[in-house]
């Protein structure tokens, strides 16, 4: 069975990523990537105003966890 990860993409500087998690089903990463507080543009929370402010624009995507 496969797993997938969850990948955080940063715009600024070139593209950056970092894994935030991993493990999950098919089903859990594109339910985690559906939600608004996963991209910097539909994002509302404190937290992921701050990771805006301070790291430019970004979104989650998610691919396999090989």
């Amino acid at each position: 069975m496969s797993t997938y990860k969850i990948v955080r993409c940063y715009m600024n500087g070139g593209h950056q990523f970092r894994t935030v998690k991993r493990g999950l089903t098919l089903e859990q990463a594109q339910a985690h990537c559906r939600n608004p507080e996963t991209s910097s543009k539909t994002a509302t929370s404190a937290a992921a105003r701050r990771r805006t402010k301070t790291r430019g624009p970004w979104f989650d995507g998610y691919e396999d966890d090989r």
